[in-house]
Parts: C-alpha cells; structure tokens; sequence
C-alpha cells in the first residue's frame, strides 16, 4: 500500500473554528502566507507535498546505506529507500543535522521576510538534533526570534506537531500563540509501534541487549511507544497479529481522535491493519504513509506505527454552559 499521506483536517478545520479576518499577508495559492513560519527535520515523515501546503520548512537529516551516503540517499522516496534496504547487508545509518543546516533554514525564511520562527525538533532523548536547532536559533538570534520546540516525539507524531503550528501561523498567530499551539498538541499526541523484529534496535544500541535477545528467543513481537520523548518498550505479544491487535486497540481506547495517522516500514500486512482499524474507524479518517528512513533506520522494515491525536477535552466552565 503506498497510499499519499494526506492529513485530513480535524472537526473543525485548521483555524478550529477561529474567523479569519482579512489581512495583508502575501497569498501562497488560496492561503496567506503566514508571518510566522514553522520549521521541523527530516524525521516528521511529511510528504512534501503536505509540507508544501503549509509552507513548511523541512531540515533533512543525513542517511547512510551501506555504499550510498547522503547525497545519493537524499533523493529516494522512502519507498525506495526500503527497496534498496532489503538488498544492502548493512543496517542504514543517520546523523543529526548541523546547527549550520538549521541556520540556513532560519536565514532563508528571514531572507523570505519572515518575522519570526517556530521549529518542531525530534525528541532531545532520541538525537541531538533539537540541540542542533538550538545552537542554529542563537546563531540568528540578533536577526529573527526562533523558538525551537522538542517534540519529544518521533515520525508522523512529530509531524502532527508540527502541523498545529503550521495551523497556528495560519491562522496569524505570533511566536508565542505558535509556539504554545505545539505544546499544547504536544500533550494529546501518542505514538505506537509494532516492530517485525528487535535486529535494528539491538543493534543500533537503542535498547538493551538483553530485551532484544528475549524478543528473539522467544519469538516476541514487541510494541513500543514513545513516552516522555523516550523510546520504551510497551508490551510483549507473543504474535505479529497480537502486535498489531495491540496497537489498534490502543487508537480505539484513546477516545475522541482529531488525528489518526498510520505509517509503515514496506509492511507486507499494512492493507489488513488498515482494514482493523477502518472496523473502528472511518476509512476516509485514517490518513496512511511511508515510515521514513530515519526513524525506520532503527526500528527496521515491516515496522507499522500509529500516530493518535486526541481532540482537546472540554474545560470544566465549557461543560457547565
């Protein structure tokens, strides 16, 4: 299945409802261009031309596989990323960002006219890339205001953090209004995943030896999660069909979604777990793309990962009206 990642907007479209008042920004297409922009890396798994649409500004980061570096890896689509890993020995390789590449970034859009910027980094406990972007935003400091947020989240789970700021701009909010968009989604984001096997981790130093030694002998197909911007593992199911059992149940148990987002590895059985979570949800929700090679990198091919964006609960003086 190798459907385009499209995220559809949540009950309320971008703006949450807001009115949009007439502006004097610059149109890109049928949208103004937004004073704030947003910035994210190469591990938000955004199609580009989801990107596109909400003028965001993607710093890749560097992929090796086995013979092709950077500069040959940059240019595969992750489905051809996959393609070329299932023929390659060795495990892909990635690298954090420079602050310069980040740098970069942030001085184009000022060059662009931007008076202000919003970068969604990967987790802090996951790479040094946020500390990339940090050292990146004091370098232009003098300039422009960047304000770098840690996701502390990974894949499309970034991504949809990234997009609430991108939504936020939209909607004419200032570095602050953008800023707190994140966080705020931030909180109602959690990310699933069910792994074919523990050899990229293991090996990859991203889990104990011992837990992916277990995971082997007993052939267990573990499910992680990304808590508190940490990887964790988070259950144990003896089957690949419980693994994925597992992680559709937790999209069913987390209440009213805005978001439902699925991504994979070059998984054989992505169109059948689509199909258990479309017994749940409606099929037109459920927005399905590629897992990138950065992440993908470390959790290995057949991963299938779910990204759940909760709506906001009520406040306790909304629900007395």
């Amino acid at each position: 299945m190798s459907e385009e990642l499209t995220v559809p907007d949540g009950p309320q479209g971008p703006g949450r409802g807001a009115t949009q008042q007439p502006d004097d920004r610059p149109e890109r297409g049928d949208r103004p261009v937004a004073r704030v922009r947003v910035v994210t890396d190469g591990s938000a798994d955004l199609e580009s031309e989801l990107a596109t649409e909400h003028a965001l500004r993607v710093v890749p980061l560097d992929v090796r596989l086995g013979e092709f570096g950077p500069d040959v890896t940059s240019t595969w689509s992750a489905e051809e990323f996959w393609q070329m890993s299932a023929k390659v020995v060795e495990l892909p390789e990635t690298s954090a960002p420079s602050p310069g590449a980040f740098l970069e970034a942030f001085s184009s859009l000022a060059d662009e006219g931007a008076e202000g910027i919003v970068c969604v980094a990967l987790s802090s406990k996951l790479s040094a890339t946020y500390q990339a972007a940090v050292l990146g935003a004091e370098s232009i400091a003098d300039r422009i205001e960047v304000r770098v947020v840690d996701s502390l989240f990974a894949t499309m789970a970034q991504g949809l953090v990234a997009l609430a700021a991108a939504e936020a701009a939209e909607a004419g909010g200032d570095v602050e209004a953008v800023a707190a968009a994140a966080a705020s989604v931030r909180q109602r984001v959690r990310l699933y995943g069910a792994l074919a096997s523990l050899d990229n981790l293991r090996k990859g130093g991203r889990l104990g030896s011992a837990q992916a030694l277990l995971g082997g002998l007993l052939d267990i197909k573990p499910v992680l999660e990304i808590r508190d911007g940490a990887l964790e593992l988070e259950s144990r199911p003896r089957t690949r069909q419980r693994s994925l059992d597992h992680i559709a149940s937790k999209a069913r148990a987390a209440g009213e979604l805005e978001r439902l987002v699925v991504v994979h590895a070059a998984a054989t059985d992505i169109d059948s777990f689509v199909d258990l979570l479309a017994a749940s949800f409606p099929r037109e929700c459920i927005s399905v793309g590629w897992l990138g090679p950065v992440i993908g990198a470390h959790v290995g091919q057949g991963t299938i990962a779910v990204a759940e964006q909760r709506a906001p609960r009520p406040s306790p003086q909304a629900a007395d009206l």
